[in-house]
């Protein structure tokens, strides 16, 4: 099963590059999506900048039951 990729870097810093085919949602937004991020099917795959951001999402996610993981570096899932 293909994992989802969201990038939860801001929406300046999405559209200046991404990874092909993953979302986004910002940080300061994650809360407000967690239905629709409950509703994916499959491995997701949380990616900022740095990896400070999509940690604190995989935290925040994996403390309800979600399964997800921290890619770090949107670069680095290229």
């Amino acid at each position: 099963m293909k994992a989802t990729i969201i990038d939860v870097r801001t929406a300046e810093e999405f559209k200046q590059s991404s990874v092909p085919g993953s979302l986004n949602i910002p940080v300061q937004e994650i809360v407000a999506h967690v239905e629709e991020i409950k509703k994916i099917e499959g491995p997701i795959i949380f990616c900022c900048k740095s990896g400070h951001r999509s940690g604190l999402a995989t935290d925040y996610f994996k403390g309800l039951g979600i399964d997800c993981s921290n890619g770090g570096s949107w670069l680095d899932l290229m």
